[in-house]
């Protein structure tokens, strides 16, 4: 048997595990029968938590997909660790570095059920998202038009510890995100898929977001695709340096002050309930 437990972020949901106090071995296969939302726990990612290997961190935080792959970073994710870490009486510490497999972040535990994820700053080179300009046609200094089956999107790429690509939308409510995010995820412009944000800019300080995630499909929120959204609109000069981002599970603020600076999330994290189960 193993203690988790049901937690999430603006509906973003996960099962999170605590292996500093525990032991379990987990193959691909045993996180997809988990992530069942008929026959198992039912989640988007699964959270671990486990001791650093490096000597700056104060714990190991790693994601896995609901399809079992593992993936390098997760906004909502971290603040749902840094809430259970404390819950948990693993740190008594309200500021942490955490070791992802996209780079370290800092949380900062506000209260118990908000906190603020220290992202880091924007990664926008080709070897670091990354992407394959082969495959596209360039748009301006910052995105590339990308052909899918359905049509041709204006997509701009980086990384946020994990790759995103951005599209700009006029109407959320109609955008294709389940298709069109399917063609662009997988799409060879992004050797290793991407998480694909369609983005509607309301006005400098307001956006709406739907996330389509690779490995995951559309989530009720994204932590990074957040963050990669308002650094995208930094960086077409469509938004200023505070933004509220809503995305169907609720709203979240990020701050970016513009390009070296590192960027800031701050929004809840819920733990739902605490179980345990057959190993």
């Amino acid at each position: 048997m193993v203690e988790f437990a049901k937690m999430h972020g603006l509906g973003n949901d996960f099962m999170v595990l605590d292996l500093v106090s525990q032991d379990c071995n987990m193959s691909a296969e045993q996180i997809r029968a988990w992530a069942d939302r008929h026959t198992g726990v039912g989640f988007d990612q699964l959270l671990v938590v486990e001791p650093p290997t490096e000597p700056d961190a104060d714990f190991r935080y790693r994601i896995f997909n609901a399809d079992g792959g593992e993936a390098q970073q997760c906004g909502n994710g971290a603040r749902c660790v840094a809430s259970y870490i404390s819950h948990r009486g693993l740190s008594p510490k309200p500021q942490l570095q955490l070791q992802t497999l996209g780079g370290p972040i800092t949380t900062t535990l506000l209260d118990a059920n908000t906190v603020e994820v220290d992202m880091g700053a924007p990664r926008l080179a080709a070897d670091q998202v990354p992407y394959d300009e082969a495959h596209a046609v360039a748009a301006g200094p910052l995105s590339y038009f990308l052909e899918t089956k359905s049509q041709r999107w204006e997509v701009t790429p980086l990384s946020m510890g994990n790759p995103h690509g951005v599209v700009f939308v006029e109407n959320i409510t109609q955008a294709p995100v389940a298709t069109a995010g399917e063609e662009l995820t997988d799409h060879p412009f992004f050797p290793e898929g991407a998480n694909i944000g369609f983005c509607q800019v309301v006005d400098p300080g307001f956006i709406r977001l739907r996330v389509f995630e690779r490995g995951a499909g559309e989530t009720r929120a994204c932590g990074s695709g957040a963050c990669a959204a308002v650094a995208a609109g930094r960086l077409h000069g469509r938004l200023g340096e505070r933004v509220k981002v809503s995305l169907p599970g609720g709203k979240t603020r990020v701050c970016w002050q513009g390009r070296e600076a590192t960027v800031r999330m701050t929004g809840p994290a819920t733990l739902v309930f605490e179980a345990r189960i057959e190993i």
